[in-house]
């Protein structure tokens, strides 16, 4: 038996666990800096003691921006292999997170598969799956029920659960008096909601904290605590009902920690621009710096289709500001369950938010590629290009497909011999520049 038993409380007791080893080497990180950072709960390692094939990743504002991937089946979509190849092509392209949002059907099983399989985090949202577990409707269920089912997914090898613990009583009537647009748009926020409304009871998952608290101690869960009021339009950003919900969360994070239990705080959403950054200094202050993971934020709510571009805008300028954690947006967001292209699409969008943040926030080497990319384009070495590339794939197919009609080595075919970099580099080594 380890003598600790969560990652928190390993740093807390100044034992370097695998994970923290592993993590401190990944980011470059002196190892006591790091332990100093997860013992504060201001970086967190989700890595449930189950899930044997994980490589751990660490999750804070202060190291290399992380994406979440969210999968998984629904009732129109249930092809549980077509999942598992968004999942492998996922982690290929670089995704640290897995989220199992399943919705329909025997979930356990392909649960089970990806802790036991996928190196990547897994994160699920119990409450979906509590339906779905018992085969009854939401209001026939305990709120026993709610906690037992986020036993079997700690049990099951879970790394981090996404619980909507911030909404109460008190939020129905705030929701009623303060009127949005757009009411909750949170999946599990809107279960919860619903079955407060049903019931006439308090939240399950608020009322019964402590005794899931003790479930994700010791499995070493981190409790990804899910902002069920997060703003689902522009209109109805930083109200209210968000800013409340986030002070709640606050409490929340600090009673984890008093349990060694890790924590990652849910944000936006939808935000204008001008907002972003005031976002998520709001949570820093509010959350004493526990790391913050945002769903976009999407900037605008008219692009449906391009959703994965809006989600990259904010996500980049999030994560500048603070977000340590960016949830991807596919194409299909608002529209349907996203195929294996959309899932692509929306991780590269991701990904370059990520690295664009990265960047500006001077994680140390984050540049590096970029500057061996340059080296590549002034040579017109299209194979080291494509070596640099986020998605080498794309960049080569495209190329391959309108190679220019000349040399093939030197220019693309938007400039032909009009090419700048092939200009200098021949001006400058005392060559005849031929253009016709």
């Amino acid at each position: 038996m380890s003598n600790y038993t969560t990652q928190m409380d390993a740093a807390r007791k100044g034992i370097v666990t695998p994970e923290i080893e592993k993590v401190a080497k990944k980011e470059k990180m002196d190892v006591d800096k790091l332990m100093e950072l997860v013992a504060s709960g201001k970086v967190a390692i989700p890595a449930n003691k189950h899930h044997k094939s994980l490589d751990a990743e660490g999750v804070g504002s202060m190291l290399r921006t992380k994406i979440n991937v969210n999968l998984g089946v629904s009732r129109d979509c249930k092809d549980y292999d077509v999942e598992m190849q968004k999942v492998m092509s996922a982690v290929k392209l670089g995704a640290e997170a897995i989220m199992d949002l399943s919705s329909h059907g025997n979930t356990q099983p392909f649960r089970q598969k990806l802790t036991s399989e996928c190196p990547a985090m897994i994160g699920t949202v119990p409450v979906y799956d509590s339906v779905i577990h018992y085969q009854r409707d939401l209001a026939t269920l305990t709120a026993q029920d709610f906690v037992d089912v986020v036993r079997l997914h700690a049990e099951d090898g879970v790394d981090f659960v996404t619980l909507h613990c911030g909404i109460t009583r008190k939020t129905i009537d705030q929701i009623k008096k303060h009127k949005r647009k757009m009411n909750i748009v949170s999946r599990g926020g809107s279960l919860v909601f619903a079955w407060m409304c049903m019931t006439g009871e308090e939240n399950p998952f608020y009322e019964h904290y402590d005794e899931i608290l003790e479930i994700c101690e010791e499995h070493d869960v981190t409790i990804s605590l899910g902002d069920a009021c997060r703003p689902g339009c522009l209109a109805d950003a930083t109200d209210v009902c968000q800013i409340e919900e986030l002070v709640r969360l606050g409490e929340l994070t600090k009673r984890a920690w008093d349990h060694n239990v890790q924590v990652m705080v849910e944000g936006p959403g939808h935000v204008p621009l001008d907002q972003v950054a005031a976002n998520m200094k709001v949570q820093q202050s509010i959350c004493m710096g526990a790391p913050f993971y945002v769903l976009g934020p999407l900037v605008t709510d008219i692009a449906p289709g391009y959703d994965h571009i809006t989600a990259a805008i904010g996500g980049a300028v999030a994560a500048m500001n603070g977000a340590a954690f960016l949830c991807y947006v596919t194409p299909a967001e608002h529209l349907a369950l996203p195929n294996v292209e959309d899932t692509k699409q929306g991780i590269i969008a991701s990904k370059i938010a990520a690295h664009a943040a990265d960047i500006a926030k001077g994680i140390p080497g984050a540049r590096d590629i970029d500057d061996k990319m340059a080296d590549a384009r002034r040579v017109l070495d299209w194979d080291a290009q494509f070596e640099c590339a986020l998605d080498p794939e794309t960049a080569k197919a495209i190329r391959d497909d309108r190679l220019p009609e000349d040399d093939h080595s030197e220019a693309c075919s938007m400039c032909g011999k009009f090419c700048a970099v092939r200009s200098m580099n021949k001006a400058l080594a005392g060559e005849y520049i031929d253009i016709l």
